[in-house]
């Protein structure tokens, strides 16, 4: 079994200290729906309301790009990824462009105790 790689929206892991940068790391998936797919959704607008094929659509495609993001920074030896972001596009009128994106970094557990901050 793989290494649990620790993935976190901040630049920093609380409790571990990052003793190597590797690098700028991502994870990029181009889905469409398919036709059936987009006249139940072209439907759904008539009505309004959540279009369902499209968020479950954009949901699969943002854990695919992150599964891909893990897998790229893992083959450039971190077993972490700080200030992971998301971005999104349309290529065309069917399709959806999904990255996952962050910096591979090697952390390591903290081993001093903390320490309280103290203003004076």
């Amino acid at each position: 079994m793989a290494e649990e790689m620790t993935i976190v929206s901040t630049p920093y892991v609380s409790g571990y200290r990052v003793v190597a940068v590797l690098g700028f790391t991502w994870g990029l998936v181009v889905r469409s729906r398919g036709l059936g797919g987009n006249v139940i959704a072209a439907l759904r607008t008539i009505f309004g309301g959540e279009i369902h094929e499209y968020s479950d659509l954009l949901n699969q495609s943002r854990q695919q790009a992150l599964e891909r993001m893990k897998e790229h920074a893992r083959a450039m030896g971190a077993n972490a990824v700080i200030s992971v972001g998301f971005d999104s596009s349309e290529l065309g009128q069917s399709m959806t462009e999904v990255l996952a994106y962050g910096t591979a970094v090697v952390i390591e557990k903290e081993s001093a105790a903390p320490s309280p901050v103290r203003l004076s």
